[in-house]
């Protein structure tokens, strides 16, 4: 199968053009796409990336995309951008939270800890259990930095791991806790990876139902104001 995996999540994304199936994965080429200029240059990314390699639109047989948390307007531009892609030719589309990505870089089985620095001191946190074959998402959230130390202080956690050094730091305090490893942030071809897997699984989402997994509403929907309960005002039809 001939794939592309897409992360507009961060301050920079990255598309991957990958092939494979059941156990195999390459990846032929990937492409980074500066944060800030995500509309701009998806279209023509992923064409460049097609003709580079002799292929065309057509020999696309699925999509993988991050689908957050993130940031709004990136993973806007990404999931329209393959929503529109996989509606005209017809492809399946697996998504992947970031999350899980930076939870697949543990080599321990068992249950594992992924984080990332959310700003206003939260943090996008999630459990998974791995084990050799399967990966199963145990818990996703958006938590204070004083509920993420408790978390980590799991006695049957096995590992941790977050690609923002800080809240590694914040970790290496407190004496009891699993202090998580620090990596770089997954990236399109671990996107790509991880949802070729799903795809082959069979563990796709329709266009219709293609959505972000922000975790927290967006700055415009907080501080928006609120709207009044009262209808049939003088007027209003």
């Amino acid at each position: 199968m001939l794939l592309l995996g897409i992360d507009t999540s961060g301050k920079s994304g990255g598309i991957t053009l990958a092939e494979g199936d059941q156990g195999n994965f390459r990846v032929l080429e990937s492409s980074p796409i500066a944060g800030g200029t995500f509309s701009a240059q998806l279209v023509p990314t992923i064409a460049a990336l097609l003709e580079r390699h002799a292929r065309s639109a057509n020999d696309i047989g699925g999509f993988a995309v991050a689908s957050g948390p993130g940031s709004f307007t990136g993973l806007r531009v990404g999931l329209s951008g393959v929503k529109g892609l996989a509606e005209v030719l017809g492809a399946p589309i697996a998504t992947v939270s970031v999350l899980e990505a930076l939870a697949s870089f543990c080599q321990r089985p068992g249950r594992v800890a992924a984080a990332l620095d959310a700003g206003r001191s939260e943090v996008y946190f999630a459990l998974y259990h791995l084990d050799p074959s399967a990966m199963v998402r145990i818990a996703e959230n958006l938590i204070p930095r004083s509920e993420y130390l408790q978390q980590l202080n799991d006695p049957q956690l096995e590992a941790a791991v977050t690609s923002d050094a800080p809240l590694a730091e914040l970790a290496s305090s407190v004496p009891t806790v699993v202090v998580p490893e620090v990596v770089d942030r997954p990236g399109s071809e671990t996107i790509a990876r991880l949802g070729l897997r799903k795809l082959m699984a069979g563990q796709t989402v329709s266009v219709e139902a293609l959505d972000a997994n922000y975790l927290r509403r967006s700055d415009a929907e907080i501080f928006a104001p609120p709207q009044s309960s009262v209808s049939g005002k003088k007027g209003e039809r």
